[in-house]
């Protein structure tokens, strides 16, 4: 099989097909999207993405808002770059804080966290590369509570990454926020399919 490594227009159904299909496609996603969670630290969460997840996204935003071809444009924009392209592997970056009054102090002292992610495997360590297409750190200090990163790897990474039982940790070494999780083969397994 082919990996889809990016959405076109042609990938979209339209609203009345995708209502037909739309509880299955749903519980094919959810049974993808078991397999790209990482849990670090107590609030941190990634969620590795892949053309099934923005598929999804794209698809629900477009049911949800019925906005039509002029808002197919602002989805393909906003997610289409959020597929990975063969040799990285693309995250959406959650700091999940659900008491109201804790969650903008805590921001405020995590600035720049997205610049504190790394993945280490086999002797490699591959730094995260945060998204550019906004800037989610502002300059009193308080970060974003959504982050999108790439973790861009080598031919050899990817051959080191994909090699069974390999343990792979995903960490965060922000001075106010320093932790680190072992990812679970399972996920390991379902991430080393986003390489081409």
């Amino acid at each position: 099989m082919t990996l889809k490594t990016t959405i076109t227009h042609a990938d979209i159904l339209p609203l009345d097909e995708f209502v037909k299909v739309r509880k299955d496609k749903r519980a094919e996603v959810v049974a993808i999207k078991k397999n790209r969670r990482v849990g670090v630290g107590p609030f941190c969460t990634f969620y590795f993405e892949n053309y099934a997840t923005m598929w999804w996204q794209i698809q629900e935003m477009l049911f949800i808002e019925k906005g039509g071809a002029e808002q197919l444009e602002d989805e393909l924009r906003a997610y289409e770059p959020l597929i990975p392209k063969g040799r990285e592997l693309v995250a959406t970056f959650m700091i999940e804080i659900e008491d109201a009054v804790r969650r903008p102090v805590v921001l405020a002292q995590l600035t720049n966290i997205d610049q504190t992610v790394m993945l280490e495997f086999a002797g490699h360590k591959i730094r995260a590369v945060p998204e550019d297409d906004a800037e989610r750190n502002r300059e009193d200090g308080k970060t974003s509570s959504v982050h999108f990163l790439r973790f861009p790897f080598t031919a050899e990474q990817v051959a080191e990454f994909r090699k069974p039982g390999t343990r792979v940790l995903l960490a965060v070494e922000h001075p106010h926020y320093g932790h680190i999780a072992v990812v679970p083969d399972a996920v390991r397994e379902s991430l080393a399919k986003d390489f081409a």
